[in-house]
């Protein structure tokens, strides 16, 4: 069963110190949020990773969104408190891609996920864990939540914005919803929109899940129970959407696994990989977030209220040869639908091949504020947030 501990609040430049959580992760208080559906969430805490120094002007931050069953932990080993090693490995620090001697780069735990920013395991106003009750949030409703942690960091405007899949919706919107605080946005094999078919595969995993007679409508917490069945068909039905029938065929053909015997009802070696990732996921993740988090990705897109996706993105300047946008396909997984790509002013699509080496800012003068693990700063306790404890392997899947 996944425990749930309370979590001390802290302020924006203070480590959290639970015993049981990341210790390099941070936490802000963010208040009431509104929501788009008109619900007001209370008390919303987001926690946050980063690394790197901000300068003078604030003008050399980086945000790095995480996808779906990610976290703020981009980079980094396992440790107490993170049963995962960073899931985009090489990508900060002095020298990387994200250069940490030029670049402050922060990576948030997005809200309705369940390491530590509010979720289905906080506790609500009265006391008892959210679980089914959590409200449904859009990815609007994440991206907005994301700026308020941004402001706590007087942060005004990111100099660059990326995120794949997932972080990638989240990305996207902060191009439509903020473009004046976004200078350019780095977007990863995601889109503008979610289509139908991908909320078609979104809604299979959340039926998976939902039918696991240990779902309990989402209150299996608190009758110390975890659908772990359904949990681990969601993250199978994932993964054979995550890949091509071509690449599925090429590492893995009708091969079984290891010395089974398939007509003896052993396991074939594509079953295995299926199997496999469904045991590390459910060791490590909450099913009710999945199902909100996979809820609200259906809810994706920036053209809604605005008069559709060109108009939106056409604010931000997005077009085929804008310096400030760079959509980035991926060649071996199954490709979002041109349909509802990141479609810009004149057509620009997700389907557009880059490299991208580096970003780079002028170097930061006398910090305003740093990630140094030695500056622990000060704490400041606030409303307790709960968060899982499940151990499990490493996955460094953008999914």
């Amino acid at each position: 069963m996944v425990s749930h501990r309370r979590l001390a609040v802290a302020d924006p430049a203070a480590p959290l110190t639970d015993g049981g959580f990341n210790p390099h992760a941070r936490a802000v208080h963010i208040g009431t949020l509104t929501l788009e559906n008109g619900a007001a969430l209370p008390d919303v805490v987001m926690t946050y990773e980063c690394w790197g120094e901000l300068n003078d002007d604030a003008s050399n931050a980086v945000l790095v969104e995480h996808a779906l069953t990610g976290d703020s932990h981009v980079v980094g080993p396992v440790g107490p408190g993170q049963p995962t090693a960073g899931w985009w490995p090489g990508l900060i620090g002095p020298g990387a891609p994200l250069d940490t001697d030029e670049l402050f780069v922060v990576a948030i735990n997005v809200l309705g996920g369940c390491r530590g920013s509010t979720g289905p395991m906080s506790l609500a106003p009265d006391g008892r864990v959210w679980g089914g009750r959590f409200p449904h949030v859009s990815v609007r409703d994440q991206a907005r939540a994301e700026a308020r942690v941004a402001d706590a960091l007087g942060i005004a405007h990111f100099h660059t914005v990326i995120g794949g899949s997932f972080g990638g919706m989240r990305a996207a919107e902060w191009v439509a919803t903020f473009p004046h605080r976004v200078q350019r946005a780095l977007v990863v094999a995601s889109c503008a929109a979610a289509g139908a078919d991908q909320i078609a595969w979104g809604h299979t995993q959340v039926r998976a899940i939902e039918a696991d007679p240990d779902f309990r409508g989402g209150g299996y917490l608190e009758q110390g129970v975890f659908p772990t069945s359904g949990l681990g068909l969601a993250r199978q039905i994932a993964h054979t959407s995550y890949r091509s029938a071509h690449e599925l065929q090429e590492r893995f053909g009708r091969e079984s696994q290891g010395a089974d015997r398939t007509l003896d009802g052993g396991l074939f070696a594509v079953e295995s990989y299926l199997e496999h990732h469904a045991a590390k996921l459910v060791a490590r993740f909450d099913a009710m977030s999945y199902v909100r988090l996979t809820q609200a990705m259906a809810t994706h897109d920036v053209g809604r209220g605005r008069g559709g996706i060109e108009p939106a993105l056409r604010v931000f300047g997005v077009s085929s040869s804008s310096p400030r946008s760079t959509p980035i396909g991926c060649s071996r997984s199954v490709p979002p639908p041109t349909s509802s790509g990141l479609t810009g002013a004149d057509g620009c699509v997700s389907s557009t091949r880059r490299t991208v080496t580096t970003v780079s800012s002028s170097k930061p003068t006398r910090s305003r504020r740093s990630c140094a693990r030695s500056s622990p700063g000060r704490s400041r306790p606030r409303r307790a947030a709960s968060v899982p404890w499940r151990d499990g392997g490493r996955s460094r899947h953008l999914g």
